[in-house]
């Protein structure tokens, strides 16, 4: 009884509730949406071991095991329930967090299609799939970030980091593949929602930006040739994010030195 009462006391600590949970005032907070694997995942660690607060997002706590066992030995991550397509859940968390500073909200959650349907041809669309893509990779990061924007405006220089794909660019060589077509439609969808939505940011103080990751390996198995580990996409990522400036609103940069892609 004594261990499972310790058990109960730590889990609750490691998922906020209804109250804010106690985050250090003297130091820069991150929020981070779909952090329960792959790049997301990768952001907290690497953010936490930077000495940030972190607000990590997920949309099934239970099943986020690597993400609760970061958070029980750093108690500077708080974890959050949440479905980005849930607009009440969302609204719920801008109460919740209302007045608090968020020095960088990154909307990292996003869906790809299974890979027969991902790569299939036009006749073999998953419709049902292509409606879901386009909320959870357009509609939703809209949302997020118009919801928690009066929590980055009242950072110094706040910051919305969308990941995005260049697969979603109409201009970048790298994008001239084949299929993918609910994937890339989405992306393209969410590239100008920002595009457009960051003629309103600086306004605000904010500084929006996109961000295209690269081809990072974030599934089990063997890493595909041509791929790059969560580690240095999120390491290089980072590095663009803390140098960014007003003059980069509104721009679509690559993970590697922030160069700019086309639109």
């Amino acid at each position: 009884m004594q261990r499972l009462t310790v058990f109960l006391i730590v889990l609750s600590s490691l998922v906020s509730g209804g109250a804010i949970a106690a985050l250090n005032p003297d130091q820069q907070t991150v929020v981070i949406t779909g952090a329960n694997r792959g790049i997301g995942l990768e952001f907290v660690k690497q953010f936490a071991a930077g000495g940030w607060n972190v607000i990590a997002t997920t949309r099934n706590v239970e099943s986020s095991d690597n993400l609760q066992a970061l958070a029980a030995t750093n108690s500077d991550i708080v974890i959050e329930q949440l479905d980005v397509t849930d607009f009440a859940r969302i609204d719920e968390l801008t109460k919740k967090y209302e007045g608090q500073t968020f020095d960088v909200f990154i909307s990292n959650a996003g869906i790809t299609p299974k890979y027969k349907t991902a790569f299939g041809r036009a006749n073999k669309i998953d419709y049902d799939m292509a409606r879901k893509s386009y909320e959870v990779n357009a509609l939703a990061p809209l949302h997020l970030s118009t919801a928690f924007m009066a929590n980055v405006s009242a950072a110094e220089n706040g910051k919305i980091v969308i990941i995005s794909s260049k697969g979603g660019s109409f201009g970048a060589k790298e994008a001239e593949f084949p299929m993918m077509y609910s994937y890339r439609a989405s992306k393209a969808a969410l590239n100008m929602l920002m595009y457009t939505l960051a003629f309103e940011t600086p306004k605000k103080g904010v500084i929006l930006t996109v961000l295209s990751p690269g081809q990072v390996h974030t599934a089990d198995g063997k890493q595909r040739k041509g791929t790059i580990m969560p580690e240095e996409s999120v390491s290089k990522m980072i590095i663009v994010i803390k140098g960014l400036s007003p003059e980069n609103n509104g721009e679509f940069l690559n993970y590697e030195g922030g160069t700019n892609i086309p639109w």
